[in-house]
């Protein structure tokens, strides 16, 4: 079962890895957008087709693979350019 989600994990584009680290780091449709520069609309689909790649329909599981496959890490916040970006003055951990 670990293999298998190894190979769902590396099936993920760049994109989709970029969208799965912001959920995990807390940060809404919105956020994402502005950090990467799509509309909200545009995240969600790169957040369902993550979460078709991943098996879940469950955005706290996104979050619990992100860690778990080193997506990202416990240690890891927002950058300051991703917090200037998203509007937010703390990153997802605080």
């Amino acid at each position: 079962m670990a293999d298998d989600m190894k190979t769902r994990v590396a099936n993920l584009t760049p994109r989709q890895r970029e969208v799965v680290r912001l959920i995990s780091l807390g940060c809404s449709d919105i956020e994402i957008g502005k950090i990467l520069k799509l509309s909200p609309a545009t995240v969600n689909n790169h957040r369902s087709a993550a979460m078709r790649t991943l098996g879940t329909d469950k955005a706290a599981l996104i979050a619990r693979l992100a860690l778990r496959y080193r997506i990202s890490s416990l240690k890891e916040t927002l950058t300051a350019a991703e917090k200037r970006k998203s509007g937010r003055k703390r990153d997802g951990w605080n």
